[in-house]
């Protein structure tokens, strides 16, 4: 009850012309809590914003729960595509089932089964990387799809040089065309 006073308190303090610095001064309370204060009375209104404040002091917050359905899916595709990205998963709940979920509750899901990659050992070496001593040597090569379009990029790891050859197939006929490019 002592915080709804200091809240009404502040309130006529700033009706007054007080800056919510002196408010939060007086007061005895940091002025970012001042100055949420205000803005929440501004938006809802003085009686809204304290039945509001005094609501959410009362009660418990429950915790959100993800359907076990929507679990059981979200494996169900991950296996089904081949341990495709959450990205992939989200999709296919969209197209197929019409769930929306965001991105990091499906990578909390997969993290209750598997073991995924932590996120603080990003950046590892992942093993040998090929050397080059002249230029064509070694060269990398990667596809991108663009949806009927394929790009087959490929990189010179002596010179950096870089050439993206669009394709209308993701076959190994195209790819060899890429690769003599």
């Amino acid at each position: 009850m002592q915080s709804i006073s200091l809240i009404e308190h502040a309130w006529e303090l700033y009706r007054s012309g007080a800056c919510p610095k002196d408010i939060a001064l007086k007061i005895n309370k940091h002025r970012s809590t001042v100055y949420r204060w205000i803005k929440g009375i501004k938006l809802k209104g003085i009686r809204k914003f304290l039945g509001d404040y005094e609501k959410a002091k009362r009660e418990r917050r429950q915790k959100r729960k993800t359907n076990s359905l929507i679990k059981i899916r979200i494996y169900a595709i991950r296996k089904k595509y081949r341990d495709c990205c959450g990205e992939k998963i989200r999709y296919w709940l969209r197209r197929g089932y019409g769930i929306i979920v965001s991105v990091s509750t499906i990578y909390r899901v997969l993290g209750q089964k598997y073991h995924l990659r932590s996120k603080w050992k990003q950046n590892q070496v992942r093993g040998p990387v090929p050397k080059a001593h002249r230029e064509r040597e070694v060269i990398q090569h990667d596809t991108v799809d663009f949806g009927g379009l394929y790009a087959f990029t490929s990189i010179d790891i002596f010179t950096k040089e870089a050439q993206v050859v669009i394709r209308p197939h993701l076959e190994a006929g195209d790819g060899v065309v890429a690769l003599k490019q």
